[in-house]
């Protein structure tokens, strides 16, 4: 017998986004069929100044981040950018959208998986390239690594037909 989820725990999910036509899918699924009292729309980058702790970009979910180096990386830039974009879309789809960026230390999938392992999210929402043949014998998506290596329910949206 399985127990209840417990009615006081507040349902977070996190929508991975990186701006491309089927991160934009994912947010608009993630909408339509979903209901959170959380929805935090994580959009993971590489930093181009490698000598920079990545730590130091690691934001609070509350506001823009301050780098402690006055140098501000456009790889970020860039992710803000992305980022403002997904939140923009999930709260316009009607979710209670916040933004998350974090940093790559490793890869973008163990990012993602380590963030909805701190935000104890109930849930992963990831677009797909959808690889086939050969191609994705060499190439997992970083949707497959989520779901297989990360231990939380993962939502996968394929691209459009």
């Amino acid at each position: 017998m399985t127990s209840p989820v417990p009615t006081d725990k507040k349902t977070v999910i996190v929508i991975a986004f990186d701006g491309s036509p089927t991160a934009r899918r994912a947010v608009a699924y993630a909408a339509r069929f979903l209901t959170a009292d959380r929805a935090v729309v994580l959009t993971a980058w590489t930093p181009l100044n490698r000598g920079t702790d990545p730590q130091d970009y690691d934001y609070d979910l509350d506001g823009p981040p301050d780098p402690r180096d006055e140098e501000l990386d456009i790889a970020l830039a860039e992710a803000q950018r992305i980022n403002d974009e997904g939140v923009e879309l999930a709260v316009a789809a009607g979710l209670p959208a916040e933004p998350m960026r974090r940093a790559v230390t490793f890869t973008v999938w163990q990012a993602i998986i380590e963030a909805a392992d701190e935000l104890d999210a109930d849930l992963i929402v990831t677009g797909t390239r959808a690889t086939t043949g050969f191609r994705s014998l060499i190439q997992s998506s970083v949707a497959d690594h989520v779901l297989r290596r990360g231990h939380r329910p993962v939502l996968i949206v394929p691209p459009e037909p």
